[in-house]
Protein backbone atom coordinates (compact mmCIF):
# COMPACT_ATOMS: atom_id res chain seq x y z
CA UNK A 1 0.00 0.00 0.00
CA UNK A 2 1.33 3.42 -0.95
CA UNK A 3 1.89 5.93 1.78
CA UNK A 4 -0.24 9.02 1.58
CA UNK A 5 2.04 12.03 1.07
CA UNK A 6 2.19 14.66 3.78
CA UNK A 7 0.14 17.72 2.83
CA UNK A 8 2.16 20.83 2.12
CA UNK A 9 2.14 22.97 5.26
CA UNK A 10 0.55 26.40 5.13
CA UNK A 11 2.83 28.94 6.81
CA UNK A 12 1.25 30.83 9.69
CA UNK A 13 2.35 34.20 8.39
CA UNK A 14 3.87 36.04 5.43
CA UNK A 15 7.54 35.67 4.50
CA UNK A 16 7.89 32.25 6.14
CA UNK A 17 8.19 30.30 2.88
CA UNK A 18 8.31 31.56 -0.66
CA UNK A 19 8.10 29.17 -3.59
CA UNK A 20 9.62 29.75 -7.00
CA UNK A 21 9.45 27.99 -10.31
CA UNK A 22 10.08 28.54 -14.01
CA UNK A 23 7.73 28.35 -16.97
CA UNK A 24 8.38 28.61 -20.71
CA UNK A 25 6.49 30.09 -23.63
CA UNK A 26 7.17 31.62 -27.05
CA UNK A 27 7.04 35.07 -28.58
CA UNK A 28 5.11 35.61 -31.81
CA UNK A 29 8.35 35.14 -33.81
CA UNK A 30 8.91 31.69 -32.26
CA UNK A 31 11.71 32.63 -29.86
CA UNK A 32 11.33 30.94 -26.50
CA UNK A 33 11.21 32.86 -23.26
CA UNK A 34 11.04 31.92 -19.61
CA UNK A 35 9.25 33.24 -16.59
CA UNK A 36 10.38 33.03 -12.98
CA UNK A 37 7.32 32.97 -10.74
CA UNK A 38 7.76 33.76 -7.03
CA UNK A 39 4.91 33.16 -4.58
CA UNK A 40 4.39 33.62 -0.83
CA UNK A 41 2.91 30.31 0.36
CA UNK A 42 1.03 32.00 3.23
CA UNK A 43 -1.43 34.04 1.19
CA UNK A 44 -0.62 32.74 -2.31
CA UNK A 45 0.48 36.25 -3.27
CA UNK A 46 2.39 36.48 -6.51
CA UNK A 47 5.52 38.36 -5.48
CA UNK A 48 6.95 38.57 -8.95
CA UNK A 49 6.98 37.26 -12.48
CA UNK A 50 10.31 37.86 -14.17
CA UNK A 51 10.27 37.44 -17.98
CA UNK A 52 13.27 37.07 -20.29
CA UNK A 53 14.90 34.86 -22.89
CA UNK A 54 17.18 33.47 -20.20
CA UNK A 55 17.01 33.79 -16.40
CA UNK A 56 20.32 32.52 -14.97
CA UNK A 57 21.08 32.26 -11.25
CA UNK A 58 22.43 35.83 -10.93
CA UNK A 59 19.18 37.13 -12.45
CA UNK A 60 17.20 34.99 -9.97
CA UNK A 61 19.19 36.62 -7.16
CA UNK A 62 18.55 40.14 -8.52
CA UNK A 63 14.85 39.37 -8.77
CA UNK A 64 14.71 38.03 -5.21
CA UNK A 65 16.66 41.07 -3.92
CA UNK A 66 14.18 43.39 -5.61
CA UNK A 67 11.24 41.56 -4.00
CA UNK A 68 12.94 41.59 -0.58
CA UNK A 69 13.37 45.39 -0.82
CA UNK A 70 9.60 45.96 -0.69
CA UNK A 71 8.29 42.75 0.92
CA UNK A 72 10.90 41.81 3.49
CA UNK A 73 13.02 38.68 3.60
CA UNK A 74 11.60 35.15 3.72
CA UNK A 75 12.82 32.53 6.16
CA UNK A 76 12.85 29.88 3.41
CA UNK A 77 12.61 29.59 -0.36
CA UNK A 78 11.39 26.36 -1.96
CA UNK A 79 12.32 25.34 -5.48
CA UNK A 80 13.15 22.38 -7.65
CA UNK A 81 16.61 21.07 -8.48
CA UNK A 82 17.00 23.09 -11.68
CA UNK A 83 20.42 24.57 -12.44
CA UNK A 84 19.38 28.09 -11.39
CA UNK A 85 18.17 26.85 -8.00
CA UNK A 86 21.14 24.65 -7.12
CA UNK A 87 23.81 27.03 -8.40
CA UNK A 88 26.67 27.96 -6.11
CA UNK A 89 25.79 31.65 -6.55
CA UNK A 90 22.26 31.15 -5.18
CA UNK A 91 23.45 28.91 -2.36
CA UNK A 92 26.07 31.48 -1.28
CA UNK A 93 23.52 34.30 -1.51
CA UNK A 94 20.96 32.36 0.58
CA UNK A 95 23.61 31.45 3.15
CA UNK A 96 24.83 35.05 3.49
CA UNK A 97 21.26 36.26 3.90
CA UNK A 98 20.33 33.47 6.32
CA UNK A 99 17.56 32.16 4.07
CA UNK A 100 16.93 28.42 4.07
CA UNK A 101 16.77 26.72 0.69
CA UNK A 102 14.26 23.87 0.47
CA UNK A 103 14.54 21.58 -2.54
CA UNK A 104 11.76 19.31 -3.69
CA UNK A 105 12.60 15.77 -4.76
CA UNK A 106 13.17 15.30 -8.49
CA UNK A 107 9.95 14.36 -10.26
CA UNK A 108 7.77 15.40 -7.30
CA UNK A 109 6.19 18.75 -8.30
CA UNK A 110 3.43 18.19 -5.71
CA UNK A 111 6.06 19.04 -3.09
CA UNK A 112 5.93 22.58 -4.50
CA UNK A 113 2.15 22.50 -4.97
CA UNK A 114 1.40 26.16 -4.23
CA UNK A 115 3.60 27.51 -7.02
CA UNK A 116 2.60 24.64 -9.34
CA UNK A 117 -1.06 25.62 -8.85
CA UNK A 118 -0.09 29.24 -9.42
CA UNK A 119 1.70 28.24 -12.64
CA UNK A 120 -1.52 26.67 -13.89
CA UNK A 121 -3.39 29.90 -13.19
CA UNK A 122 -0.63 31.96 -14.85
CA UNK A 123 -0.81 29.75 -17.94
CA UNK A 124 -4.62 29.74 -18.14
CA UNK A 125 -5.34 33.38 -17.27
CA UNK A 126 -2.31 35.20 -18.64
CA UNK A 127 0.21 33.35 -20.82
CA UNK A 128 -2.43 31.44 -22.76
CA UNK A 129 -4.45 34.59 -23.47
CA UNK A 130 -1.85 36.62 -25.36
CA UNK A 131 0.63 36.45 -28.20
CA UNK A 132 3.58 38.60 -27.22
CA UNK A 133 5.73 40.39 -29.77
CA UNK A 134 8.54 41.34 -27.38
CA UNK A 135 9.95 40.43 -23.97
CA UNK A 136 9.11 43.95 -22.78
CA UNK A 137 5.46 43.48 -23.78
CA UNK A 138 5.33 40.13 -21.95
CA UNK A 139 6.92 41.65 -18.83
CA UNK A 140 4.50 44.58 -18.86
CA UNK A 141 1.51 42.26 -19.21
CA UNK A 142 2.90 40.01 -16.44
CA UNK A 143 3.14 42.96 -14.06
CA UNK A 144 -0.40 44.10 -14.87
CA UNK A 145 -1.84 40.60 -14.54
CA UNK A 146 -0.03 40.01 -11.24
CA UNK A 147 -1.54 43.16 -9.74
CA UNK A 148 -5.03 41.99 -10.73
CA UNK A 149 -4.32 38.48 -9.41
CA UNK A 150 -3.19 39.81 -6.03
CA UNK A 151 -5.73 42.60 -5.58
CA UNK A 152 -8.92 41.78 -7.49
CA UNK A 153 -9.14 38.04 -8.12
CA UNK A 154 -10.64 35.98 -5.25
CA UNK A 155 -8.59 32.88 -4.50
CA UNK A 156 -10.68 29.90 -3.40
CA UNK A 157 -7.66 28.21 -1.78
CA UNK A 158 -7.54 31.01 0.82
CA UNK A 159 -11.25 31.30 1.47
CA UNK A 160 -12.45 33.24 -1.56
CA UNK A 161 -10.56 36.43 -0.72
CA UNK A 162 -7.66 38.05 -2.56
CA UNK A 163 -4.06 37.53 -1.52
CA UNK A 164 -3.93 41.25 -0.60
CA UNK A 165 -6.93 40.83 1.71
CA UNK A 166 -5.36 37.84 3.46
CA UNK A 167 -2.12 39.76 3.93
CA UNK A 168 -4.02 42.71 5.39
CA UNK A 169 -5.86 40.42 7.82
CA UNK A 170 -2.54 39.03 9.02
CA UNK A 171 -1.16 42.48 9.87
Amino acid sequence: MREKPEPLAVPDGPNVTWSMDFMSDQLADGRSFRTLNVLDDFNREGLGIEVDISIPALRVIRTLERIIEWRGQPLNIRGDNGPEHVSAALQIWDSRRGIGLEYIQPGKPQQNAYVERDNRTVRHEWLGQYIFETIEEAQDQATRWLWTYNNERPNMAIGGITPAMKLKKAA
